[in-house]
Parts: structure tokens; C-alpha cells; sequence
């Protein structure tokens, strides 16, 4: 199945409001085998824009779409010149309360697993183990001939020799690492091919349009069953790609508990969502559980 191209969704008029009481993500976390679910407003606080939440990326800007990139030269110039761009800000991005919350979470053994649908690498950097990327990492590279990975800073190298002029101002970055740039200043940018083969390159990560490998789904199918409760956090719901899994969740009976601010796709399957900013709700939660948020785990994505 491919992941829907859904961008937004309307809240049914009768979802639970939202609450600003952490105290039953405490309680679920004291009892262990908590699966983590994060999005996009996990990274926030570490200046990476989300898709929907107040001035996300989607008032301004529409992701690149698999159906696009595979069939569109101008679209994969137009997407490697902006990604290019992006990627300078995107991979010194730092882990925030957030994600060292989380981290620290798994260190005292209260978490059955994190899925994330974040492409920055920040879970890993701030220290989390064993996360599943849903959607990929922005940090690899992959052909679509051979199939050959690389690293990403490997082709950023390669695009940088190949645009030595390429300096154009970004109106903003986007979650999926990509800068905002008109036509005109993306200009005559020049796209590099693989290495081994000459094929197409593409961030190993899913597009809209694109369908997550079974394998991973599958996988992730799995941490649902095996977890006691599911903690989603900065997360719309809005794709089915993460939905999925907390509907399954609340099939089996599973709680589901929500931080995100704004309502969620999900709410209606939730216990309860808290309307917090997710660094300062999981930190507390921390210190209700007394463990320590450790800043030393604070360094860059890659």
C-alpha cells in the first residue's frame, strides 16, 4: 500500500479536548512497556518546522512526491537544490528536552520501542536506541538503479563541487529537510549521479505517494503487539503511515496517550492528549519519575 498524500484533515467536532495534565503519561510510563510514536513537533524545539502546526511548513510549501521525482528531471533539480540547501541548517540541528527525555525514558527501561516518522536523526543523537525510522533518514543516499546506499555528506561533497556558485538566501526550511527557493534561484542547479552506475539518487526516505517498505510496517506492527501502551508524540496522525499503528493499538485495547498541541487524527483512539509543548511535558514527566534528563547527550544529528 502506498502512504496516502494526505496534507491535511478536518477535526470531527466532537473529539476530546485537549488537556494540560502530563499525569497520565507519567503513570503509563511508571508501569513500562511504552511504545513511542514521534512526528514532526518533537523537533520543534530544535528549530525544524513541523507540517501542520501553527506556521508549519504546509502553508507555504507542498512536499516533493515520489510520482514527481521519479518522472521529473526539472523536479528532481528543483528538489536536490533546495535539499542541498537545507540540508547545511538540517544536519547541525541539535536534540532538544525533548528527545533526551525520551532517550533517558529508554534508558531506565520504561520503553518497548520508539518509531519514529522523523527523517533528522535526532533520537539517535540525543542517545535513544534501536529507533525504527518509519520514513527514513535524510542522512543516506540511495540509487534507484543499482540500489547502492551512500552517506549523505558523501553527496553533499559531490553537489557542493559541482555548484561552487550555488549561494541562494531560503526562505525557511522545511521537516523534510528541504529549503524554500524559487525556480529562479534554483536556476541551472546541477544534479550528480550515482557513482557506480550513473543512476538516479534519492534521500532514503519516503515520499508522499511513496509506500513504506512491508518489511518495516510489519516490524512496527510488531512493537504494537508487544507494547503495553502506545505515547505518540508531535504527531498530527493526519498520513495513515503512523494512524495505523494506533488504530491497531486501540483494536487490541492498548491506551493510547497524545502530546501535541494541536488536535490529532488520533485523538478519538487517545485516553487522553496533552496540549503542551512537548520539551517541557516530557521533562516534567521525567522529574515525576525521578529520572534525570541527561544534557550531556546533546550533540549534532551527524
Amino acid at each position: 500500500m502506498r502512504m496516502r498524500p494526505t496534507l491535511s484533515w478536518s477535526p470531527a467536532e466532537d473529539l476530546p479536548p485537549g488537556t494540560t495534565d502530563p499525569e497520565p503519561v507519567a503513570a503509563a510510563l511508571g508501569t513500562g512497556g511504552v511504545l513511542v510514536l514521534s512526528g514532526a513537533g518533537i523537533s520543534t524545539e530544535s528549530g525544524i518546522p513541523d507540517y501542520r502546526g501553527e506556521g508549519g511548513s504546509l502553508s507555504r510549501h507542498t512536499p516533493m512526491t515520489y510520482q514527481d521525482f521519479t518522472t521529473s528531471a526539472h523536479a528532481r533539480r528543483r528538489y536536490w537544490a533546495r535539499s542541498h540547501l537545507g540540508w547545511r541548517t538540517f544536519s547541525r540541528a541539535h536534540p532538544n528536552a525533548g528527545h533526551r527525555a525520551v532517550a533517558a525514558f529508554g534508558r531506565h527501561g520504561l520503553l518497548s520501542g520508539v518509531i519514529t516518522q522523523n527523517v533528522d536523526g535526532l533520537h539517535q543523537a540525543a542517545g535513544s536506541e534501536n529507533v525504527v525510522e518509519l520514513h527514513g533518514s535524510l542522512d543516506r543516499v540511495v540509487c534507484l538503479s543499482c540500489g547502492a546506499f551512500s552517506p549523505r555528506r558523501e553527496l553533499a561533497r559531490r553537489l557542493e563541487e559541482a555548484n561552487a556558485d550555488f549561494e541562494p538566501v531560503a526562505a525557511g526550511i522545511n521537516p523534510d529537510g528541504d529549503a524554500d527557493l524559487t525556480d529562479e534561484q534554483v536556476g541551472d542547479f546541477r544534479v550528480v549521479p550515482c557513482t557506480l552506475c550513473g543512476g538516479i539518487l534519492k534521500p532514503d526516505v519516503v515520499f508522499f505517494g511513496e509506500a513504506v517498505p512491508p518489511s518495516r510496517v510489519e516490524h512496527c506492527r510488531e512493537l504494537v503487539r508487544e507494547a503495553a501502551s502506545i505515547l505518540v508524540l508531535g504527531s498530527s496522525l493526519t498520513v495513515m503511515s503512523g494512524l495505523r499503528f494506533v488504530r491497531q493499538a486501540a483494536r487490541a485495547g492498548k491506551p493510547v496517550l497524545i502530546v501535541n498541541r494541536d488536535p490529532t487524527r488520533g485523538d478519538q483512539h487517545a485516553i487522553t492528549r496533552v496540549a503542551l509543548p512537548l520539551g517541557a511535558a516530557l521533562t516534567f514527566v521525567a522529574g515525576r519519575l525521578g529520572i534525570p534528563v541527561d544534557d550531556e547527550a546533546a550533540g549534532p544529528a551527524r
